[in-house]
Order: structure tokens, then sequence, then C-alpha cells
């Protein structure tokens, strides 16, 4: 493969190295910590001599176990699937693998966020600095302002969302907020809607009432300190089920001074944990773009990145939260982190880039890639003179998503081993998050968790990946049913419990997390704060969600459910069997003309809403208004399932070519609408021609081709050949969009993967 004439590198020993790449690593990210930038190329052309050829070969097992698959439903064409022979089937060819004695992880050095504390977890592009300092500040959040400014609270009545305060939702709000501590936190006798004034005497908290009696909490225990003056405290600090709750006290403030206990708003412990993500939230297609992202993971690990931007009409510069502290109940200082604990998520085995060329000018694993850079930046944090700023352990959590089954597991620990010899690291400071979101890892999750048991930090269910891993692995044994009913499928059920189930079995509590997936509708609140209490209860002590104030509000489902004590409760039921997660979710029946046309409706605007801004203006991630003008959070996980459903329905003729390119210009169309009040959007129709109606065409109609059904090797090509002609590039990176200017052109062919594996399933 020659090299890209238009991309500058720097010969280093074996390697080619982008200049943007080069300059970064030599006067940005070596820097400060004990590592030489010469000495890092030298152990990371080391590291890519000795795991590229294993890296090649995984992806290999995949495409063989994928053609095997194909096959054995295309002989069984138009048959009913006999469960038991197909698990035989899989069990033969090495896809279901035996499974083990039972085992604990050994995962030592874990912080509490993750090891102890229930609570919500965000996900943010690292592509974005505002996004990114926002995600790492929601670790505190404003119940007050979490309930006013959404629809948690009714608008009926004259409660209206104004711009100017609104007397009548404020009384609500203080009132909802009042129930909460109740609930939270109760007083040993009376309520707190009944409270003038909190005071601490000696090692208690004492609440007088409006009837001139006095009161504590009903567990005292519950008081964990306050701050300002004993006698007339600034605020108090409360703690249930290991998450702290504020009680803001301001008897001057807008709030707080018609208030008879002076109450301006209570605080609560949001976001325990964030994951900066370097994977489907961002589009990141070339080396400038891979810089940018980890140049926003340096000044977070530092402390430095800042983001100033434009809201409201003024000027906002944000940066990191400072600590809070307070007096412990027993006197002396109690500090709290102010911001989130930081989880890093690197590319899957999958992905490569020429950002590093090796002596054969082949692309590298970008994985590796991720691995190598994200430690580098992370060592200031483990060992560095600013060490401790997000993990008091010492620890460096990486995330690693779109793994298949226990052999890339082991692979993901072998390659984080190198990684720590090679930074000089101990043992198992890089810790690792089993993203549970691919079939072949769901089906052999004991042994995946095996895989890295003195590593393990987390596993979580994914539904959208999964589902369409699901669909693209059984893409020949007929038509799946319709994405609406997918979340009521046997599979589906069987999938969630079992994460859990196993999770409980290999001694995750106290060392690791139990995740669940995304709610995807930022705007609907109420909605999640009905719903998503379903996550705590079914044992998941995190789930994830789409904004800071959503971290708040589903931060009330862990004060109502202490997760540690269902997951007692749920380590006896019987498990799944194994039958029910190979339950493949094929249409029963017919499907009538007018539910294929909504359909194909709804997935086509997707597809379309989502890649617009992906291709056009470089966003991985942001609220995509659906085909009912409903705003949801969309990364590549939404895009792949949508893309393979259809796929699937072409293949087997639910629907045809034309039908779907009719219906892919009339959602372009009701897209170029609901972006119109964007200045920056460039309206797809009436060409259809732009590299993001096209990227859609071929996410479609090359979908089944697509190794795993994944999504990045089109949208990276349509990406670039964007770029080239003026595309934004890396919006938010500096917290607003860039301007659009015109780029150098890149690598005409996608760069994820090697050429000779993708052409041969295109």
């Amino acid at each position: 493969m020659a090299r890209d004439v238009h991309m500058n590198y720097v010969r280093i020993g074996s390697l080619s190295v982008a200049n943007a790449l080069h300059e970064f690593i030599g006067q940005e990210a070596a820097p400060g910590t004990s590592l030489s930038a010469e000495a890092f190329w030298s152990g990371f052309a080391e590291l890519l001599r000795d795991c590229s050829p294993r890296n090649r070969q995984l992806l290999q097992v995949r495409d063989e176990l994928q053609s095997r698959i194909d096959q054995y439903h295309r002989e069984r064409s138009g048959e009913p699937l006999e469960l038991g022979d197909y698990e035989r089937f899989l069990r033969d060819i090495g896809y279901v693998l035996p499974e083990g004695n039972d085992f604990g992880i050994g995962t030592t050095n874990v912080d509490d966020e993750i090891a102890v504390v229930a609570g919500p977890q965000l996900v943010v592009p690292l592509s974005n600095a505002r996004y990114a300092l926002n995600a790492a500040n929601a670790r505190w959040g404003s119940l007050y302002d979490a309930l006013y400014g959404t629809d948690a609270i009714p608008e009926n009545g004259a409660a209206t969302r104004t711009t100017t305060y609104n007397n009548i939702r404020g009384e609500r709000v203080v009132a909802r907020g009042r129930a909460i501590l109740d609930k939270s936190v109760p007083l040993a006798r009376g309520t707190h809607r009944d409270v003038v004034s909190y005071s601490v005497e000696g090692a208690n908290l004492l609440v007088r009432l409006g009837d001139g009696t006095s009161t504590s909490l009903a567990r005292p225990a519950q008081f964990a300190g306050y701050a300002g003056q004993a006698g007339a405290p600034s605020a108090v600090l409360l703690r249930n089920h290991g998450l702290h709750v504020e009680i803001k006290i301001d008897r001057d403030g807008l709030v707080g001074r018609d208030d008879p206990a002076g109450i301006a708003d209570i605080v609560l412990e949001s976001a325990v944990t964030t994951i900066m993500d370097l994977e489907d939230s961002v589009a990141a297609v070339d080396a400038e773009d891979k810089v940018a992202l980890y140049r926003n993971w340096l000044g977070l690990i530092e402390g430095t990145l800042t983001a100033t931007f434009q809201k409201g009409g003024r000027t906002v510069h944000r940066q990191l939260n400072s600590d809070r502290v307070y007096t412990a109940p027993g006197g002396g200082e109690l500090r709290l982190p102010g911001r989130s604990l930081m989880l890093v998520r690197n590319v899957g085995h999958h992905m490569y880039t020429d950002a590093v060329l090796d002596a054969s000018d082949n692309e590298v694993p970008e994985g590796m890639l991720d691995a190598a850079v994200t430690a580098l930046i992370a060592l200031r944090d483990a060992v560095g003179a600013n060490a401790k700023r997000n993990s008091r352990t010492g620890s460096i959590y990486i995330v690693k998503p779109k793994m298949h089954g226990p052999d890339e597991v082991a692979f993901a620990n072998e390659l984080l081993g190198r990684v720590e010899d090679m930074l000089s690291l101990p043992r198992y400071t890089l810790k690792v998050g089993i993203m549970d979101e691919e079939r072949r890892t769901s089906i052999n999750l004991k042994e995946c968790i095996r895989a890295v048991a003195d590593r393990a930090v987390f596993i979580n269910t994914g539904f959208l990946d999964r589902t369409g891993d699901e669909i693209h692995t059984s893409i020949e044994a007929g038509p799946m049913v319709r994405k609406s009913e997918m979340k009521n499928t046997t599979w589906i059920k069987a999938y969630e419990d079992s994460n859990v189930d196993v999770g409980l079995a290999c001694g995750l509590p106290g060392r690791a997390q139990i995740g669940k997936g995304m709610w995807a509708a930022p705007d609907r609140m109420a909605h999640m704060l009905a719903e998503k209490i379903a996550h705590p209860m079914a044992g998941a002590n995190t789930a994830w969600v789409p904004s800071p104030t959503a971290a708040t509000l589903h931060a009330l489902h862990y004060h109502q459910v202490d997760v540690a004590a269902r997951q007692q409760e749920l380590r006896g039921r019987l498990p799944n069997s194994l039958a029910a997660l190979l339950t493949i979710p094929l249409a029963r029946s017919n499907f009538s003309p007018e539910a294929v046309q909504l359909e194909l409706d709804n997935n086509c605007q997707g597809i379309l809403g989502y890649v617009v801004r992906w291709i056009d203006q470089g966003i991985g991630c942001s609220k995509v208004p659906d085909i009912h003008d409903v705003a949801l959070m969309e990364d590549r996980a939404t895009l792949r399932i949508s893309s393979q459903h259809i796929a699937n329905w072409l293949h087997h003729g639910i629907v045809d070519e034309q039908q779907v390119l009719r219906t892919l210009r009339r959602m372009a169309e009701i897209v170029d609408r609901q972006n119109a009040g964007d200045p920056t959007y460039r309206p797809m129709a009436p060409g259809f021609d732009g590299a993001a109606f096209n990227a859609a065409r071929d996410l479609i109609f090359k979908g089944r081709g697509q190794p795993n059904g994944y999504t990045e090797w089109i949208l990276h090509r349509r990406r670039r050949e964007a770029k080239a002609v003026g595309a934004p590039t890396n919006p938010g990176a500096s917290g607003e969009p860039t301007e659009r200017q015109p780029q150098r052109t890149s690598r005409a062919r996608s760069s994820v993967r090697p050429a000779s594996r993708k052409t041969r399933r295109e």
C-alpha cells in the first residue's frame, strides 16, 4: 500500500508517524511523564511487531465463523430453526465455548466510584471540550434545576417553564424536593416540609420544626458533614446508599429567601463515573481528528482543559470543578471529589488507522494506538506530579468495545499488559471495562470475564449494538421482527438478565460495575423517571444517561433502590438457558404493506438524520429528531441497528431496492426541513448526490457485506470525501463548532481495516 502523498509523516525507526501525532507525543503527551517520546515510539513499534499478527488473526476468525453461520442458515432455508441442532453446530465451530469452573474476579486498587457506589454513568464524546467538561463536572447536579427545567415537573396549572422565574413552578419543585428528602434521608419525627432550620451540635444534626420542637435524622449515620458555621450552616451534607445529598442554605437567594428553612437548592451526587469516548460517539477519521481527541483527554487528566462559548447571549468560560470541602460531623476536613471518575473508551480491535504506518506502509490497529496514547497521558494521574487527580487508587480505566468472545478479551488483556510494560507501570494498573454488546461475547460472557479476571471493572449491556450484531449474525436465517418489537423478544430478556447473573456469579460486586444501557430521549425526563428505575431493580449498579441533567434525575433511582441489597436478592434466581440467548428474533407472520412502509420510513429517516451530521459536520453524537420530531440521542450504535434491519429486509424481499431509494429521497427532504435552522447544514435534496446521502445508501445496500454489520468503513470513507471538499473538522474541540475550511486530501479509501478484509465483504 503506497503512502498517501498528501499526508506528512515523520520516520521513526520502522514506523512512519503522521506529523500531527508526532508533534503531539513529542511536545505535549510525553513531557511531564517519565517516558521520552523516543522511548514511547520504540516501545510502540515493538508492541505492533508482536501483537499486530494476532489482531489480524482474530478478525479472520470472525469472518470464518460468520461464513459458516451464513452457510448453516442457507442450507436450512425455509425450515424452522431447531435450537438443539443450532446449539450443537455453534459448539462444533467454536462459536459457543465450554464453560469453566466458577471463579471470582481478583481486581484490586479499584476506586469506590466503581467498586462500591451505585449511580449514573455518563458517556460523552471527547471531540467536544465543552461537553467533556460538562460531563466531568456532572458529579454534582442541582435537583431544583433538573426538576424546574424538564418535564419531570408537569407544566399544567400555570406551572410553565418561562424565561423568568415562575413561582408556581418553583413551588412544585420545592415540594418535590422535600418529598425526595423525606424518602431518602427521613427525619426521626415530622417531615422536611416542616423544617425551619438545620444546625449542628457536636457530631449531630439538629433539625428545628415549625411547631418549635426539634428532631434529627431517623438514621443519624446519614449525616455526613456541613459547610459554614455549625449554628447556621450554608450546606448540610447527607448520605444515602453511598450517594451524597447536599442541602444548600441561602436565606438571601431567590429561592431561599422565601423558604422557611432557607433552602436554596438540593444538590445531588449524580454522574459518579463518566466514560470519555473515542469510539461510537465521535467522528475521528484521520490523524488530526485523533490528536484532537487525545489533546482533550490530556487536558482532562492535567486539569487544564477549558471551553469558552456563547450561551443565552453571554460568554461562558468552563473548566473542571474543584473538590468540595466540608467539615466532618466530628470535626476535621471532609473532602469529596468535585468531578466524575473518568474512564476512557478506546476503539475496538477491528479499527485500523493511517495515523501510524508500519515498516511496510500498512495501517496499524487503531486500538493499539489508543491504548498506548491514552495510557501515556494517564501516567500523570497514576504516577506523575499530578497523581490522583482522577483515580485515588492510581488506576487507569480503559473501556474496550466490540470484542467478540473470550479470545479477543484475552488479547485485550495481553495488549494492556504490554502497554504497562512499555510505560513501566505495575501489572494491572490498566483496568478494563467489557462492553457486552456482541453476540459471541454475550453467549460466552463468563469466559470473557475470566480472561480479564484481574483487570475487569465493568460489564454492561448495549441493546442497539447487540441487536445490530444479532441481525447481522443471523441475516441468512430469515426476516427480523420490527425494531419496536425487539425489546419484547426472548433473546433480549435473556441477554439483559444473563449479564447481571453472570456478573454476580463472577464476583463483580465490590470490585466492578454491572451496567445497563443508555436512555436515548434526553428531553423526556418524566418518562425516564418512570422507566429507568428498572435498571437498578435489575441489579445494575450503573446505567448510562445522555446528559448531566439526566444524571441528576437518574440518581434518584439509586436513592430509591439499594442496589447491593437487590443484587443479594437476585443471586438465587434461576439463570436463563443458552437456548433463550440463541433464539433468533425472526418474524413469525407476514407484515402488512403499511407496517413495512412505516418501518422503512422510521429507519431511513433515522439513518439520514444521523449520517448527515456525521459526514458533513463531523458530529458523532447529538440529539437527532426522529420521524415524529422527538429528539433522540444518536451514535453509531443506532445507525448499526437501523442499517442492518433494512439490509435484512432487503435480503429477504420484504422491501426492494426501488422502495428503499424512494423512501430515502422522501426522508431526506424531511431531514432537510428538520435542519433548516442550522446555517452550517448542507441540504441533501434535490440532488441526492452528496457524501452524506451516498453514505446512507451505502450503509443499506452494502450493509449485508459489512463485517459484523459495522458502519465505520463507509462513514470514514464518506467523511474523508466531505472533508476534502470543505466540510468542518473536529467541531466543538474548543467548545464551539469550527469554521468550515478546506481540508487536505487524505487517503481515498477507508483507513479502519486492511484492504483485503474490507473488499472481500463489500
